[in-house]
């Protein structure tokens, strides 16, 4: 088809939402890609998604039937190359997660396919061009892929704003395919992951702190003051590479990508890894004692001071 192809996202009988953020990437470089863009459902039931799934700009649902009820690597890597043989896509899309990672790499590597992983940034210069981190996320490199015909690409959730959900009327296709014994593990039930309580990912405001923090029993005066602002507490890397903070706190290319309406950040200089994981907040506000401090070049709003000192004066100001 040439195109784009975007492999939505399903678990336990719910649409994921890093699927609509995969569309929304998909539909950046649709045009540039061949002006067509399917979005593929591989599930045991993928008819219950269309609606959802009908998002404008989509020019085609492709709905797989698997044959067991839950997830298997092996069944979707089977589907996805037998969709990329049938459909041809310049670029297959699919997310930077724990399910897809179970097979993406495999049916990348299988075909030959250009493939990046945890990719920021999508573009499309006589074909994909993609952003990720390198050297231990202190740079952010560019990758093309001359000479591949199809190139896979697995986007970091948080990355694109997600499409509007069933906002058009999409053809729906029902794609056979033989899947029955394909799978090769056994489901034996779920384990869920321990629930921190915290996402900062959907957080409206952020209150970050960063390397300015150089106490460990200062971080509790900055959880009290982000209360009081009704904002989120969130970090930067040294204060979780100390053992002081959680990684869910993480903001940054190695922690979480955030697109909160405030970002506060105090005393953070804004290494390149942090940038990318914040810098698309709708209002950005820096304070950090260094003028030349990187966070300044992203920040709508800057003060050159003491960290400290403003959260005096913050704490005046709500007494």
């Amino acid at each position: 088809m040439s195109g784009v192809l975007v492999v939505a996202e399903t678990r336990r009988g719910e649409l994921r939402d890093v699927s609509l953020e995969l569309i929304s990437a998909g539909l950046s470089v649709k045009d540039a890609a061949g002006g067509r863009l399917a979005v593929a459902v591989i599930d045991h039931e993928p008819e219950r998604f269309a609606q959802p799934l009908s998002i404008e700009g989509v020019d085609e649902l492709l709905l797989v039937r698997t044959p067991g009820e839950h997830f298997e690597a092996h069944v979707a890597a089977r589907a996805l190359e037998e969709l990329i043989a049938a459909e041809h896509p310049s670029l297959v899309v699919l997310g930077h997660t724990i399910d897809s990672l179970g097979f993406g790499p495999a049916v990348a590597a299988r075909g030959g396919l250009g493939f990046a992983s945890d990719v920021t940034s999508l573009s499309w210069a006589d074909g994909p061009v993609v952003g990720r981190g390198a050297y231990g996320d202190k740079l952010v490199s560019e990758l093309e892929f001359p000479g591949k015909e199809c190139t896979l690409v697995m986007v970091r959730a948080g990355t694109f704003e997600p499409a509007a959900a069933g906002s058009a009327t999409v053809p729906t296709r029902v794609v056979e395919m033989a899947l029955d014994g394909v799978a090769v593990a056994e489901h034996v039930g779920f384990e869920e992951v321990q629930d921190t309580g915290v996402d900062i990912t959907k957080a409206p405001f952020l209150f970050s702190i960063g390397r300015g923090v150089d106490d460990k029993d200062d971080i509790p005066r900055f959880e009290a003051l982000a209360e009081r602002f009704g904002a989120t507490l969130s970090v930067s890397r040294p204060l979780v590479d100390a053992g002081w903070m959680p990684s869910a706190r993480q903001v940054g290319q190695s922690g979480k990508t955030v697109k909160p309406r405030v970002y506060l950040a105090l005393g953070i200089s804004g290494a390149v890894q942090h940038l990318a994981g914040m810098r698309t907040a709708e209002t950005i506000i820096a304070v950090n004692t260094d003028p030349e401090a990187p966070i300044f070049s992203v920040a709508d709003y800057g003060a050159v001071a003491d960290l400290f000192e403003v959260a005096d004066e913050l704490e005046q100001a709500l007494d």
